[in-house]
């Protein structure tokens, strides 16, 4: 409720509250030598309705300012639906087979709209833009950043297919168009589907996981996240998805709503087991009773064998024993 609105609104219980008062008074036979009854209403016709008067008028402007915040909130949750209906196109509604890949994602939103944007772009030659976001905040401000950055991401792509180069631009921008106090964290990986080699930007976002064998390739942060310095620096990381291998991409909203005390190993001893390497298997390690924030979970699996002698010999960012 508005400022003005409240203030009418303590006047209305103000009027109320004073011809309790009065009748209080008069139902109690205070002595008039008292300096309270100074401020009573004279006993009395005139003015028994005076205070009905008062009482009838903080009725209606109470209940009037009730109805307009109704109807107001009534609007505000219309725009909510719409708005969520509007989210949900942008975010991939059937996503593209790849060829030897096989892609699942799930995104739950902590409120009606949600600050997380995920995206797969299918580039030429045969490659694969993978986009995920995490904007600070929840609810609508964070909900119309993140589709201003859906839609940096569409526009950049066509021109740049460079994750370094898309990196720097978005943060630019952001820098100048969002406010102070606004930012966000992203990852961009970029699939060549042939050989399984990504290159990837991190900007401070929670580092997606290569498994394959047994072994754990964490793409760790490569810049600061985005919209807080328009001259941040970005570097470029690489690695590769083996065949069989998985690449498993999520924002923080995940691990917080993992029980456990090292909720990142679970996510590890899930993506160990080949039969429990689905989004299911991750979505059901989630506690609704600890998820306070957005969640996406992006999973990528390499499905063909390719020949060893194609694969480009890369030095991972991380590698830790699974």
């Amino acid at each position: 409720m508005s400022k003005p609105k409240r203030r009418i609104t303590w006047v209305g219980i103000f009027l109320q509250g004073y011809t309790f008062y009065c009748v209080l008074m008069w139902v109690l036979g205070v002595p008039k030598a008292l300096l309270g009854y100074m401020l009573v209403l004279p006993k009395g016709l005139p003015g028994y309705l005076v205070a009905w008067l008062l009482y009838v008028i903080g009725w209606y402007v109470i209940n009037g300012m009730l109805a307009s915040e109704f109807v107001r909130k009534t609007q505000l949750e219309a725009d909510q639906i719409a708005a969520q209906q509007i989210q949900q196109t942008l975010h991939p509604q059937k996503l593209e087979e790849l060829p030897g890949y096989k892609v699942e994602t799930f995104y739950k939103p902590f409120r009606e709209v949600g600050g997380d944007y995920f995206d797969v772009i299918d580039l030429p030659n045969n490659r694969t833009l993978f986009a995920l976001a995490d904007v600070s905040g929840k609810g609508m401000p964070a909900a119309l950043l993140a589709a201003n950055i859906q839609a940096l991401v569409r526009s950049i792509a066509n021109i740049e297919q460079d994750p370094l180069a898309l990196a720097r631009q978005i943060n630019k921008h952001l820098s100048r168009y969002t406010p102070a106090d606004r930012f966000a964290t992203a990852v961009f990986i970029l699939l060549h589907r042939d050989s399984g080699e990504l290159t990837f930007v991190n900007a401070g976002h929670d580092s997606p996981i290569v498994f394959c064998s047994g072994s754990t390739t964490l793409l760790h942060s490569t810049g600061i996240p985005l919209g807080l310095f328009a001259d941040a620096e970005y570097k470029m990381g690489s690695a590769v998805i083996p065949p069989n291998g998985v690449l498993l991409l999520f924002t923080d909203g995940l691990i917080d709503s993992i029980p456990a005390e090292n909720p990142t190993q679970r996510l590890r001893d899930a993506l160990a087991d080949d039969s429990r390497r689905t989004i299911g298997t991750i979505e059901s390690l989630v506690d609704p009773k600890l998820n306070k924030d957005d969640v996406t979970i992006l999973l990528l699996k390499r499905t063909a064998a390719s020949d060893p002698g194609t694969l480009p010999r890369l030095e991972s960012p991380s590698h830790e024993p699974g």
